[in-house]
């Protein structure tokens, strides 16, 4: 009784506020630094098992941190070529898919002509109002995405190196996390740790296979179709497929827009899209169920509102980072008497009401 008198529900939940709008105000202002580190703390996590593995067969620590993080980095290398020659032949093939981009176009405005009575001439007025229009804004957009593509080359510096520093360190970092807390909590942050560190690497290692499950299944599907770009859209589409609910949904728009352009046959679009909705409907009703498991346990109105907010704050990798974050979160609210009720409003587990209804 003593202590509710002393924390109050107005203090609890005003104490929780401001850390959350704290941490917005950090991740807007210190993301270019924040997210590599963020980035780079899932990635040791993933890399933690072999060198640990590693270690325990004598390999000198350095060593055993530096091959499964040099394995790492050729693969990313060689996922990054694979995509960048798919996207160097779709360039190569541009004026042709120009051109029949712009059949379809004067197909469109003449089946509009005679659905409206709008005359062609007056679709291309307004058509040029609105090129002109985002021609304004043309200049900030460009300087937004040289930014992107600069942050991009500084997470594929830093990322590697916070990765090996945080393996490296690994020991002094826990022992410090531990050492900040009271005698008495630290049976709770010791728990914290382990199982924030197996969240990671099973969500982690699960995202990694699923990938690669849904890659091959999209590669499958697309070559049966007979698909121009067939590996291309399939590894796009795999790619977007790890933001959560929105990656797949923007996947299916642009692929199937690339295969209407690309090919004189509408039913290779609808193809594309059956194939990407199969494929989605075996991956979250198996895929993920099995190889991620319930580690994550959000709950689906959480989990969205996480990965929208983190598309706000920071973007693409915001989004990313959103689902093992609130994962994290969660682990922490669990284990923190104060913070249990949050945990409950993170979770899916269903509640039980007094009443019985």
């Amino acid at each position: 009784m003593l202590t509710d008198l002393q924390n109050p529900f107005h203090k609890k939940l005003s104490s929780v506020l401001f850390s959350i709008a704290i941490l917005c105000v950090a991740l807007i202002y210190g993301k270019n630094l924040i997210l590599p580190i963020l980035f780079s703390i899932l990635l040791s996590n993933l890399l933690l098992p072999v060198t640990q593995y590693l270690s325990r067969k004598k390999v000198y620590k350095v060593l055993a941190i530096l091959l499964p993080l040099i394995v790492t980095i050729l693969v990313g290398a060689a996922v990054l070529y694979l995509l960048s020659s798919q996207i160097f032949k779709f360039v190569d093939d541009m004026p042709t898919l120009k051109g029949r981009f712009d059949q379809i176009v004067h197909d469109f405005q003449v089946w509009f002509k005679k659905g409206t009575s709008i005359t062609i001439t007056k679709q291309n007025q307004y058509f040029k109002e609105q090129v002109d229009d985002l021609k304004e804004v043309a200049p900030d957009f460009m300087g937004s995405t040289v930014s992107s593509i600069t942050q991009i080359f500084s997470y594929v510096f830093l990322i590697p190196i916070y990765t090996f520093l945080i393996l490296f360190y690994r020991s002094k970092i826990r022992s410090f996390l531990i050492s900040v807390f009271k005698t008495d909590t630290e049976d709770k942050v010791e728990d914290i740790l382990i199982e924030s560190t197996s969240i990671a690497q099973k969500y982690m290692t699960g995202l990694l296979i699923e990938t690669t499950l849904v890659f091959t299944l999209n590669v499958i599907g697309f070559l049966i179709l007979g698909i121009k770009y067939a590996v291309f859209l399939a590894l796009l589409a795999a790619l977007l497929n790890l933001i959560p609910y929105v990656g797949m949904l923007v996947a299916n728009i642009l692929c199937m827009l690339i295969t209407v352009v690309s090919s004189a046959d509408i039913n290779n679009a609808i193809g594309v899209g059956i194939v990407l909705a199969l494929v989605q409907f075996l991956d979250n009703n198996f895929g993920m169920p099995l190889i991620v498991g319930n580690k994550v346990r959000i709950n689906a109105l959480v989990t969205i509102i996480g990965v929208l907010v983190g598309g706000a704050l920071c973007g693409i990798p915001g989004m990313f980072l959103a689902i093992p974050g609130l994962a994290v979160m969660k682990v922490i609210f669990d284990r923190v008497n104060e913070l249990q009720p949050w945990g409950m409003l993170l979770g899916d587990n269903p509640v039980k009401s007094k009443k019985g209804n």
